[in-house]
Parts: C-alpha cells; structure tokens; sequence
C-alpha cells in the first residue's frame, strides 16, 4: 500500500469517526431529554414504564462480581441458620456486620468497574446521561 493509499484511508477512517461522535452526540442529547421527561414523569407520579439499559462486562470483572455475591449469599444463609438455631444476639449481629460489609466491598468493586470501563467511553463519547444515572447511582448507594 503506497502513501496515498494510506492517507485515504485514514481520511476515510477519520470521516467515520467524526459521524460516529456526531451520531452519539445527537442520541445523548435525546437521552437527556427522555431523562428529563422520565424524571419529570416521577415527580408529577404519573405512570410509565421504566427499560432496562445492558452493559457488557468482561467474563473475569462478571466472575469476581458474582463470586462475592455469592460468598455474601453464603455468609447470609449461614447467618439465617444462626437465627434458626437460636445463637446468641449479638453473634448474629457481628455475622450481618460481615455481610453487609461484603456487600458493600461487591458495590465497590462493580463501581470501580464501571468507572474504569463504562464511564471511561462515556466521558470518550460525551455521553452526560451515562455520567448523570452514575452520579444517582452513587447517591443511592452510599445512603
């Protein structure tokens, strides 16, 4: 491939680019307004419907999220059983202690994961309304 092969291509590869970020662009910013209009909807208690958005993880972040969901389903049962089998009080409060703070380590590390991967794109793609539902995101999880 000569130069001007290459530089055509990079032209090409460079004018894709600039209608993908213009194509993102004009969907963010309907998003926003939906989001608004959503919110809007909450506010006035008006009934709707809420969609699903689907992320894809990596298979190693997905198995370390869900190997500590389910060690903290295990530390729950076995703190249900305690219950059952009348242990002492305050054993069962030091056991929920221990969950809730493997629960809370999990949201750390889902967190940490999302703002290395999906926020990362979404501050590359000018995506507000990812980094608006993340700033609610955390607001609902440190309460």
């Amino acid at each position: 491939m000569d130069h001007i092969e290459q530089q055509k291509m990079e032209n090409e590869e460079q004018n894709i680019q600039k209608k993908k970020a213009q194509v993102r662009k004009e969907w963010n910013q309907q998003e926003l307004i939906k989001q608004k209009q959503h919110e809007r909807m909450h506010q006035e208690h008006i009934a709707h419907e809420h969609q699903e958005h689907m992320h894809i993880h990596s298979p190693e972040d997905k198995k370390a999220v869900l190997n500590r969901l389910s060690r903290a389903i295990g530390h729950m049962e076995a703190v249900k059983r305690m219950v059952e089998n009348d242990v002492d009080c305050s054993e069962v409060l030091i056991q929920l202690a221990a969950v809730r703070s493997a629960i809370n380590n999990t949201g750390k590390v889902v967190l940490k994961n999302h703002l290395n991967h999906c926020i990362v794109e979404a501050i590359e793609e000018e995506d507000h309304l990812a980094i608006h539902r993340l700033s609610d995101a955390i607001d609902k999880f440190v309460k």
